[in-house]
This record gives C-alpha cells, structure tokens and sequence, in this order.
C-alpha cells in the first residue's frame, strides 16, 4: 500500500459512504479500494479478523474498523479542519447517542423494509416511520444536527438518502410527506461536494437492492 491513508468499502454501503464525506471535508488523500464481499479479499481478512467486515480505515498500515468509530478516529486524527463532534462533552454524547440510534434504528430499520413481506414488512414500516420523525424532531429547525455546522450525526445519517427510493418503493411511503423536515435537510446536505460526490445515484442503489432481494430469497 503506497497511501498513508487506504479505505476498504463496497460502493453501495452506506457505512462506507460516511467515512468517504468525513475523509472529504478533513481535505484527507486516500486511496479507496473497493472489495467483494461475496469473495472477501485477503487484505479484508487480514485487517478485520474479527467481524470481517468493511468499511475499514487503514492509516500507516493500522486498521480501524466499525464506521462510527472510524469517524470518531478521523475527527481525532485530523483535527485542525471541519471539527465534527462538538468539544462539550455532553453535546459530544448527544451525538454518539443519535448515531448509534440511526444503527439500530434507520438504517437496521430501512432493509427490514425491503428484506421482508407481509406482517413483518408493516411491522418495519411503522417502526421505520415512528424511527424517522423521533429523528426530525431532534433536527427542529435547525439546518444541521449540530446546529448551524454540518457534523457527525449529519455524516452518520446522509447517506441514508442514497437508499430513499429503495425506502419509499419496498415501504409504499413517501419520506416526503412523513418527514420533509429530513427530506429538506438530505437535500442541503447533499448541495456539499463532500456529501455530492460520496453518494451513489439512487436508481443504481435501488438496482443494487433488488439484486440483494433475489438473493436473500434463494436461501
């Protein structure tokens, strides 16, 4: 590896998707490599024994892996521009909270809606509608979660919005109508070229999905 900074992801990984904005907006070199996880690469192996999963951030041939600990990690690292957790230390809290809620709850909750049927696929898409408005309201009015500064739970959520019509066509909903507070905020978010240019379009996220679906069936 000739870079000092290499990150291992797959294109449509939205965990991977935060580490390229966050690496964006530090002005961070990299070298991305891209990785099959149906045929994981030896590198993968090597530098996530444990969960053998990506997106892992390697720097000076040192791996940090799990998404919002390599946020935190880059924030640390490099952190003379575009700070991204606040330095108080229970706003700082905050914001690992909402984070690890967009986990378990949007993200976890946005492939329930496309990876099951019938009751269980309703089941989803009222915690998934419940999940997005308790979001909103954390938004209020404000143009970012971190108030007037693009920050870390705005990097951890963003690229939520790549998936929106996989979302809305599985779901039958409209994100629009259920929460357009989000909706506004996904859309300022995505006018920065950090956001703009590490997010896949859509349309080839949603192709991407119905290939994911066809699997999950054959099992």
């Amino acid at each position: 590896m000739t870079k000092e900074v290499v990150l291992l992801s797959t294109w449509p990984s939205q965990f991977g998707m935060r580490v390229k904005i966050a690496l964006a907006e530090k002005g961070v070199e990299y070298e991305h490599k891209e990785d099959d996880l149906d045929n994981k690469s030896s590198l993968l192996l090597q530098m996530n024994p444990i969960y053998k999963k990506i997106p892992i951030l390697i720097h000076n041939g040192k791996p940090v892996c799990e998404s919002l600990i390599v946020l935190q990690y880059i924030d640390e690292v490099w952190k003379d521009k575009c700070p991204l957790l606040p330095s108080d230390p229970y706003l700082k809290a905050q914001a690992r909270f909402w984070a690890d809620f967009i986990d378990k709850k949007i993200i976890d909750g946005g492939r329930n809606l496309w990876a099951t049927k019938g009751d269980a696929q309703e089941t989803a898409k009222k915690e998934f509608k419940n999940s997005l408005k308790l979001v909103e309201a954390q938004l209020g009015d404000a143009p970012y979660f971190g108030g007037d500064n693009f920050g870390f739970v705005d990097v951890a959520l963003i690229p939520f919005y790549s998936w929106y019509v996989v979302w809305e066509t599985f779901g039958q909903l409209s994100l629009e109508a259920e929460s357009p507070k989000l909706v506004a905020w996904a859309k300022r978010c995505m006018k920065r070229q950090s956001v703009a240019e590490s997010l896949p379009d859509p349309a080839k996220i949603y192709d991407y999905s119905l290939f994911l679906k066809k699997k999950l069936e054959k099992k």
